[in-house]
């Protein structure tokens, strides 16, 4: 099987690609059936594997990150507030370094 990203030539079993990683098998959203990539209507049940737009597949970043990723950056989000510096702060450090002073 070809993977519509990269065709990167597959063995015919596999659901992603070896060589990018891409999903080679597309889930029915009605029924959840494995489908080839260029369906364009689900094998099971003729439900429509594509929506019409592209603004409506990505019209929030929860219809398309991964959960364990959305985990990853909610949690590193949290870490990272507590490092952020304020600009007169970063200033006057970098004053103090070069031997300036006010």
């Amino acid at each position: 099987m070809q993977c519509p990203r990269c065709q990167h030539e597959n063995p015919s079993a596999v659901k992603f690609c070896g060589e990018c990683g891409a999903r080679l098998e597309l889930l029915c959203p009605s029924c959840r059936a494995s489908n080839p990539p260029a369906n364009k209507f689900c094998n099971e049940c003729g439900a429509a594997l594509h929506s019409g737009t592209a603004a409506a597949q990505f019209s929030s970043p929860q219809s398309y990150t991964p959960k364990h990723l959305a985990e990853k950056i909610l949690t590193s989000k949290s870490a990272l507030e507590g490092e952020r510096k304020t600009g007169h702060g970063a200033v006057r450090g970098h004053e103090r370094l070069n031997g300036i002073a006010r």
